[in-house]
């Protein structure tokens, strides 16, 4: 049984590594996007309880799985059934440049034109994450990494994360 969490700064590419690991058979992904924001009201975060409940209920339904996400809080809720923890940590240039060049997310913006527009915003917030202190931050990120006890990688390149990925695709190409 896989159960990954994988985490980072925005644009650290844990949703391709998510995605590479979830073409394992019966390997289901979670998004925490999905699960932390309101989807009637853009904008505005679920209750912890809401968010602890949507965990519950994914991880219930299924025995192998990978979650990703920026959110300490629920990683640190998620992380008690995770057997194992990816934290992506490449840099802020890294990351900004992966931002610049992620494709559309329809899960998230209604056109590639409307995600664009938060471009400058994201690039902003992802400068921010070593000097921020909220469950989004660096520290919070290491402290959560520091604190698991089951098998746990920090790579620090995107070709660290490209070679974890088709570590994953490879598994599933022999499966």
């Amino acid at each position: 049984m896989l159960r990954i969490i994988v985490f980072g700064n925005s644009g650290s590419g844990k949703s391709t590594l998510a995605a590479s690991i979830a073409k394992l058979p019966d390997v289901a992904h979670l998004d925490l996007d999905t699960v932390a924001w309101k989807p009637s009201q853009p904008g505005v975060r679920e209750t912890l309880h809401t968010s602890f409940e949507a965990i519950d209920s994914f991880t219930d339904a299924h025995s192998s799985w990978v979650i990703e996400g920026c959110y300490s809080t629920l990683l640190d809720y998620a992380a008690d059934e995770a057997n194992e923890m990816i934290f992506l940590n490449p840099g802020i240039t890294a990351c900004q440049e992966n931002c610049r060049s992620r494709p559309w997310e329809s899960h998230k913006y209604e056109s590639k034109e409307a995600q664009d527009k938060n471009l400058s915003m994201l690039l902003d917030w992802v400068a921010e994450y070593e000097t921020r202190d909220d469950e989004f931050s660096l520290q919070q990120h290491q402290m959560l990494f520091e604190a698991f006890d089951g098998t746990k990688f920090e790579l620090t390149s995107n070709a660290q994360a490209l070679s974890k990925a088709e570590e994953f695709l490879l598994k599933s190409a022999r499966t």
